[in-house]
Order: structure tokens, then sequence, then C-alpha cells
């Protein structure tokens, strides 16, 4: 068996087991480390990447389906994917994209009961099969990379 250490997510796991409530309620309070601040939504990276530039557009209401959001938070939901599609086409170039929402444990939500959408930049090649055949994932940058590269697409997506 070959082993790839990572001890960069070291204080992730150690610290991360202790913290009590929902991960996305604390974020939402925190607009340090968002990307983008909507009414409704705001946009952060994903702590477990699945790619570079990998990011999740999360509800600021704590609640697990779009049928239980308000009808402005959902108004609000299409112009920011579209928004934050632009910004990591501009950012990343990638050559195609994901755009999902797993709702419920059965549908594959970590965080099953705060609504968040993924949206994750992909390229032909990529090595995204090594999460299914060996449960590990390859994210070539660094987390602080891409929060610097996404917000200065942003930016320039808003000064456009």
């Amino acid at each position: 068996m070959d082993f790839l250490f990572t001890p960069w997510r070291r204080q992730y796991v150690v610290e991360g087991a202790r913290e009590t409530g929902c991960v996305f309620c604390r974020l939402a309070e925190q607009p340090d480390d968002q990307l983008l601040a909507g009414e409704h939504w705001y946009l952060a990276l994903n702590a477990y990447p699945y790619c570079s530039g990998g990011v999740m557009l999360i509800s600021r209401t704590h609640k697990s389906w779009l049928g239980e959001l308000p009808a402005a938070a959902l108004a609000e939901l299409t112009p920011l994917l579209a928004r934050v599609e632009a910004a990591l086409r501009r950012a990343y170039r990638p050559e195609g994209m994901n755009l999902g929402i797993n709702f419920g444990v059965a549908g594959g939500a970590g965080i099953p009961g705060h609504l968040h959408v993924h949206l994750l930049p992909r390229w032909g090649g990529d090595t995204n099969f090594m999460t299914t055949v060996g449960g590990l994932r390859i994210v070539p940058e660094d987390p602080a990379e891409s929060f610097a590269r996404l917000a200065a697409a942003l930016a320039a997506d808003a000064t456009a």
C-alpha cells in the first residue's frame, strides 16, 4: 500500500474534530474567508477540494433543500452561479466544469443540513479518477493561491 503524507492538513484534522455546530454557519460570520458575499449566499473554497479552483456557493440560511429557501435567495442564486462560472473560466481556463448540489446523506452531502452548490473546473486528463480508484485527491494548487486567483477574477468582473 502506498501512502501520501499531508502534514499541512493536521491542524484541520485535530482542531476540526473539536468544533461543534455547523461549519457553514460559522463561515458565514467570517468575511475574510469568503470570496464573494451576496445577500443570501457567499462563496468559499472547499476545505476538502476535489480540484484546483473548486468552490462552493453556500446559503446564508441553514436549510437542506432548495424549496426551503426564500424566493429572494433562489432569485439571487442563478446570477451568482453565472458570475462565479465566469470568474473560474477567467482564472483557470478549464475545458469543462461540474456544477452540483448533493441533497441529504444518501445524495452524497458531506454537510447535509446546510445547502451549498459546488462549482468544479475540469480538464481533459485530470486526475479526479484517483478519488474513485485510490481514495485520494490530487490538488496541485495551494488553497491560498486559489483564493487569490479567484478574488482577482471576481474583482475584474465587478469592474467590467
